[in-house]
Order: structure tokens, then C-alpha cells, then sequence
């Protein structure tokens, strides 16, 4: 018998949205109240779904209602279906109106600070109808919940070396090298020739061990032929890092578009040094669900986003060295 016959036509969209609610709820009561319907519709939907399947959704206590490991499969591809339903119907309205609708990334600081805003002055220009919601994502421990939540259809920032989640791509953009960085009130600043190795016993602020910024910065002391110094502080907090080396005490590493597009701030008190190191790749790009359809406008998002990167003035920021 095939699954159409079976089970495929006794399984409507509607039994999905219930099962959502009620997970949602954890109760069958307030999903009733959430969905505007009588107690007994949405007790019987469930039960009816559990006798089709063959097996138990959702396990019953006095405190209300939890998914069985069943129920969480159904939920999971309950919100894939009704996510892509989304998408469908986003893209009928993007047909009807090519340069408006809403769109939720995932950003990290890195990017945050960096190459995001160039990339968002651009697309606001080329789609001023567009809203686009930026969202935290914690690409440091690469994690990436606001992107298998269908929080978020992209992720923007670090790329991994190896893309090892199955159900990720990985799309990149540039190579972003780190360069050292000092205050412009450092002594350092004014210097026109400088060696790593002049450096290596200045208080340092480095990335916490563990994270992906810290196997970057190791690696460019490494691959120059040097020990890691010992930092004074470590942080992964970008923000923390750029006001400490304001100061004209520290030095650090910080990606090279986060100077190029930092801003008049950036431009007043951060200097990049003079100095020549050989920085291990480090791409930024995209991320985003293998088997989920992008919007219309997370493609040109993608496609606008090209065009800066690859712009001459992106060009120069990240692949030269400062001088």
C-alpha cells in the first residue's frame, strides 16, 4: 500500500498546526484558547494523529503535556513544512513587490563590526522596502540555533575550516585576514617599520583558548615563526578588545574590515601597524540550512553581498598589508 493511501491522506496541514500549538502550549487547554477552538477538537485531532501513526505524541501529566521522542520528529518536520509554507508565500509577495518583505540573518560581532553595515547601506539602497532583522549568532562555538530554529535564513560571518555539520552549507565570500593592531596614542603607532617580533613582550589582548579567533591568532604567531605571547587579558568579546587597545597600552589582532568599515571612530583611535605577517586563511561567508529554500530576498541579499565583498575598496582592505 503506499504512504499516500495509508497515511498520507488521513494526515492534513491542520493536524500539524495543532500538534505545534499544543507542544508550543504545553498544555491542551491553553492550545485550545491560543488557536481560538473547543478542548475537545484539539484532544481529538491529537488523539485521532496518535491512532494513525501508531504511536504516542505526546506523554499526559497533571502539569500538562510533553512530546514523546515521536512528537519531537513530528515537530521538527512540522516546522520545516510550515517554515517552507513561509517561504512560498514570501516569495508570491517578493513576485508582487520584487524590492520589498523581510528577512532575519544570523550576524557575528566580527562581522557585526565590520563588513555588515557596508553590505546593509548597499542592499537598503538597492531594496528600500526591505526589512531586515539582524540576530546575535555565537559563531565562536559554532552552534548556530537562530539558524536550525528557522530563526534566521543565513548566518554571517567566521567560516569554519571544515564544514563538518551535515545539514550546513557553507558559502564564503573573501579571505579576512587578522592584522595587529595599537591605539593611535600608542608609541607603536608612529613607528613606519616594524618587526612581529619587536611586539611579542607589549601587553597583549588575545582571543579565549578555544575559540575559533583564538586558532587564528595563534596561527599568525606561529606560521611567522613565533611563540603566542602570554596575553594579560583574554576576551572574545570584540567590543572589550577595541576599547582596551584604544587606550594606546595593548596591541591585538582584530579582522581587517573591521578598520576598513569601522567608521570615524575606528579611523580616530585604532591604527593598523606596519608590519608584514603571513595570516593563515580565515574566510567569511555564509551559512545556511542545506535542504531549506532561500526567499527571493535572502538571494539578493547574497547577491548584494557579493558585490561589496568584491568591490575594490573591500579588495584592498582585506587582502592587503597595511602601510
Amino acid at each position: 500500500m503506499k504512504w499516500t493511501d495509508r497515511i498520507g491522506r488521513r494526515v492534513k496541514l491542520r493536524d500539524y498546526h495543532i500538534v505545534l500549538a499544543v507542544a508550543e502550549a504545553g498544555s491542551m487547554t491553553r492550545a485550545a484558547e491560543d488557536l481560538a477552538v473547543s478542548y475537545p477538537v484539539v484532544s481529538k485531532t491529537i488523539s485521532e494523529l496518535e491512532q494513525t501513526l501508531g504511536v504516542k505524541l505526546f506523554d499526559r501529566s497533571a502539569a500538562g503535556v510533553e512530546p514523546t521522542h515521536y512528537g519531537r520528529a513530528l515537530l521538527k518536520s512540522g516546522v520545516a513544512v510550515f517554515d517552507e509554507i513561509r517561504k512560498g508565500l514570501q516569495q508570491i509577495e517578493f513576485i508582487k513587490q520584487p524590492d520589498a518583505g523581510e528577512l532575519r540573518i544570523g550576524s557575528s560581532i566580527v562581522t557585526d563590526a565590520g563588513l555588515l553595515p557596508a553590505i546593509i547601506e548597499q542592499f537598503t539602497q538597492d531594496f528600500p522596502r526591505a526589512v531586515l532583522h539582524v540576530l546575535h549568532e555565537n559563531i565562536a562555538v559554532q552552534q548556530y540555533h537562530n539558524l536550525r530554529n528557522r530563526e534566521a535564513e543565513l548566518v554571517f560571518g567566521r567560516l569554519p575550516a571544515v564544514m563538518n555539520e551535515p545539514d550546513l552549507v557553507a558559502e564564503s565570500l573573501l579571505d579576512e585576514p587578522n592584522i595587529i593592531v595599537a591605539g593611535t596614542e600608542s608609541r607603536w603607532a608612529k613607528r613606519r617599520k616594524l618587526k612581529l617580533a619587536d611586539l611579542i613582550e607589549e601587553p597583549w589582548i588575545l582571543a579565549q583558548p578555544g575559540s575559533l579567533a583564538r586558532t587564528l591568532h595563534e596561527e599568525v604567531f606561529r606560521s611567522n615563526g613565533l611563540a603566542v605571547p602570554s596575553a594579560r587579558v583574554l576576551t572574545v568579546s570584540l567590543h572589550l578588545h577595541l576599547r582596551l587597545i584604544e587606550s594606546g597600552r595593548w596591541l591585538g589582532l582584530v579582522p581587517a574590515s573591521v578598520v576598513r568599515f569601522g567608521g570615524k571612530r575606528m579611523r580616530l583611535h585604532i591604527k593598523a601597524l606596519p608590519i608584514e605577517v603571513t595570516s593563515p586563511p580565515s574566510p567569511i561567508g555564509f551559512i545556511r540550512l542545506r535542504d531549506r529554500t532561500l526567499t527571493p530576498l535572502a538571494e539578493r541579499f547574497i547577491e548584494c553581498s557579493r558585490k561589496v565583498a568584491q568591490s575594490n575598496s573591500a579588495k584592498a582592505s582585506v587582502r592587503s598589508v597595511p602601510s
